[in-house]
């Protein structure tokens, strides 16, 4: 059974975020957070969490063990975009673009 943890507009760019996701993909959830604790990336904490998330889904709705999920399925879609703009010379404006992303995990039990 495949259970989900979903994190809605976090302040990571999609494109930031994804060469993280890429990076735990397919791995077991214990090996993940060890690769995100030692990444140095503001990202990694956020990603982290949403594995914590997806992996305590498991464990309290389906009685899942912990030690036998593996991160089936992850990946980073644009969120909203803060939109604003700086005046720049001769009076024109030039906009600034805050992305987000939303992160979807989707954990599964190993099968043996």
């Amino acid at each position: 059974m495949q259970v989900r943890a979903i994190a809605k507009d976090v302040g990571v760019s999609p494109l930031k975020m994804r060469l993280l996701v890429d990076a735990v993909r397919g791995r077991k959830v214990e090996d993940a957070l060890n690769i995100l604790r030692f990444t140095p990336s503001p990202a990694a904490r956020v990603l982290a969490k949403a594995i914590n998330s997806a992996a305590a889904n498991a464990e309290n709705n389906y009685q899942m063990s912990k030690s036998d999920l593996r991160v089936v399925r992850a990946f980073a879609d644009q969120g909203r975009m803060l939109k604003r703009g700086r005046a720049r010379a001769r009076g024109r404006p030039s906009p600034i673009l805050r992305h987000s992303s939303h992160i979807t995990i989707v954990v599964e039990e190993e099968t043996k």
